[in-house]
């Protein structure tokens, strides 16, 4: 279901109005306190927000990217990261279950998930194998009716709080011919099993959402958990990486406005020499050019969005909107401190967050130069660097 240009607005008016309940100074805070924000999250929940992309018969919206787009840009431009990662976890993990899952999974898990009364994880990250998903080395050992998961995840976001993990294993070993065979993802309870230990992560940024490292040892979970079909757990989860890149799009393009706006403001009411020091060039142009690239990364995330919710391939589109809309957001955040001076290390004005954040999402949930290999090979047929 597409909505039009009126429709669209109306959702950047809605989130306007809670995100203006969680100003920068809530988000500092939590960031510092690292607490977990309910309260904001129980705001969206109650609006239904959380369920954007879930089919409606699930409890959901049945919405696409182009209107969670909006979301994640509205929210990265009025409060930053933290909260644009406590809706994105509503949104795209589950893709993987909505799509796969059976039916009985769907229809246990996702209204609960939309109506916000249950959160999950996404364990797929491990300590040693980088983007490299096929050398995972966490393996659920079938033992009867049930398997035994040992292992070890690594930055598992809401892990501390998540009620249920959406979990990448092994089920068989690594064949270097078919290297994305072999895996199996369940969907299973993680609060309060045995078998599982958390421990969260000392982060420099977005510390209100968790990040943690999880050990897996004798771990059950069982055959009716397993999302799509044993051994094939891979090719269920490839179908959330363009949309999540999408989203990183998304959320970047809002920080870099986020960011551009409170300097904008700063330029204007900063008076040096008896003038705003938005009245020289040397600050004007760079703000003026941080700008421009917000706006031409925009247009292609929202391409990107669009073949995606029309079905159509989009992964050159979405790994191009990733790559342009994070540079563009760190140029901004960059130039926000910069334009700052000194008040750039106090943290009540904000931007060092901003700019952390921005710098962050040049890294994940992939790197800028696998983003250029992805091009280099997919799109312009050179040869494969690895």
């Amino acid at each position: 279901m597409s909505l039009d240009q009126s429709e669209l607005d109306l959702i950047r008016a809605s989130i306007s109005k809670i995100a203006e309940q969680f100003d920068l100074e809530y988000w500092r805070q939590k960031d510092v306190e690292k607490d977990y924000p309910w309260d904001f999250k129980d705001a969206l929940a109650a609006g239904g927000w959380l369920g954007m992309m879930m089919p409606e018969q699930y409890g959901g919206m049945g919405l696409g990217l182009t209107e969670v787009g909006v979301v994640l840009d509205e929210l990265g431009r009025k409060c930053g990261f933290n909260a644009n990662s406590v809706f994105q976890y509503y949104v795209f993990p589950p893709g993987p279950v909505i799509h796969h899952g059976s039916e009985a999974m769907k229809r246990e898990f996702l209204p609960r998930l939309a109506s916000g009364q249950e959160m999950m994880c996404f364990g797929v990250s491990e300590p040693d194998n980088g983007v490299d998903t096929s050398r995972l080395k966490t393996f659920a050992r079938r033992d009867g009716g049930r398997y035994l998961v040992s292992g070890r995840k690594v930055w598992i976001s809401n892990a501390k709080n998540a009620d249920r993990i959406l979990l990448l294993t092994r089920t068989a070993p690594r064949d270097p011919a078919r290297p994305y065979d072999g895996m199996t993802l369940f969907l299973t309870k993680l609060k309060g099993k045995p078998g599982v230990v958390i421990n969260r992560i000392d982060k420099i940024m977005r510390n209100a959402v968790d990040s943690n490292e999880i050990v897996f040892e004798d771990f059950e979970v069982y055959e009716d958990e397993i999302v799509g079909q044993e051994g094939q757990g891979f090719r269920c989860l490839i179908d959330g990486l363009n949309p999540e890149r999408i989203a990183v799009a998304q959320t970047a393009v809002g920080l870099g406005r986020g960011a551009l706006e409170l300097t904008v403001q700063y330029a204007k009411d900063r008076i040096v020499f008896d003038r705003p020091i938005g009245k020289n060039q040397a600050v004007a142009h760079p703000l003026a050019d941080a700008w421009m690239r917000l706006e031409a990364a925009d247009l292609v995330t929202q391409k990107a969005a669009r073949l995606f919710d029309e079905g159509k391939p989009c992964g050159p589109e979405a790994n191009t909107a990733k790559y342009l809309a994070t540079d563009a957001a760190f140029i901004a955040a960059d130039a926000a401190m910069q334009f700052h001076g000194g008040y750039s290390m106090a943290t009540e004005y904000h931007v060092s967050r901003f700019w952390m954040e921005a710098r962050h999402l040049k890294i994940a949930p992939i790197s800028q130069q696998m983003v250029c290999n992805f091009i280099a090979d997919k799109v312009l047929g050179l040869p494969k660097s690895y």
